[in-house]
């Protein structure tokens, strides 16, 4: 049998996939102008690439264009956080939840946290990361709150990387990972949702503390917490 050979990704998705890179790494920082003509001579590439991808970038939320100040990495604010956090605090945990309840393999959630123990750097760190929540809510029996999920995805990576920024803390969430990993692989599935929930919250408390957002936070998940106790599955 002759072998199909892998397709050469396309200029668009290269250029896509390494601006990307540079923004959730921090190489490319909120604010900082995105000049086709600049990219375009990094790259390598004619403009067409650069500005097809720009555009991918600004349906995703992680860059804005603008007629007048051109096209900019996102800046992150509380307001930002909120919106993004909000989703995820919404749909996260109940799609971890039901990932768990269907006995799904949560074997590449572990493959990443052993990735990101042995990262060497921040970029590395930071994509083990983002595979570690995927592999959580991918398998939740639902290809639209997976989509859905995915489409937050990206922007609440820039949020991490401006506050891992400003005030790393790998260590006190990979604890958190690890938790949450071995209360699903236990098959408690309102325990690993609810220990998700609260290592989102307190994250976001953290990067983004003048945003009042515990009053919402605390009001999250008391059918879970109630079913607990009535010893329903």
């Amino acid at each position: 049998m002759t072998s199909v050979p892998t397709p050469i990704p396309s200029r668009t998705q290269y250029v896509l996939e390494e601006i990307k890179r540079r923004i959730l790494t921090g190489r490319l920082t909120p604010g900082q102008a995105l000049v086709e003509t600049d990219l375009a001579a990094q790259f390598g590439v004619s403009k067409t690439p650069v500005r097809e991808a720009l555009k991918t970038l600004a349906g995703t939320g992680l860059v804005v264009m603008s007629q007048y100040k051109g096209v900019t990495v996102r800046m992150v604010d509380a307001d930002m956080a909120r919106e993004v956090y909000d989703v995820r605090l919404l749909l996260e945990p109940e799609a971890l939840k039901r990932a768990v309840r269907r006995g799904a393999s949560l074997d590449d959630a572990r493959d990443a946290l052993t990735r990101a123990d042995g990262a060497t750097d921040t970029a590395e760190r930071s994509l083990a990361n983002r595979e570690f929540h995927r592999a959580l809510y991918l398998p939740c029996g639902n290809p639209l709150l997976g989509r859905m999920l995915d489409e937050v995805r990206d922007q609440a990576a820039l949020v991490s990387a401006v506050a891992w920024a400003a005030d790393p803390s790998w260590e006190r969430e990979a604890d958190e990972h690890r938790k949450i990993l071995d209360l699903a692989l236990a098959g408690d599935a309102d325990g690993a949702a609810r220990a998700l929930h609260a290592h989102i919250a307190s994250f976001v408390r953290r990067a983004f503390p003048e945003a009042e957002f515990e009053a919402e936070f605390e009001a999250e998940y008391p059918a879970a917490e109630d079913t607990r106790k009535d010893g329903q599955a």
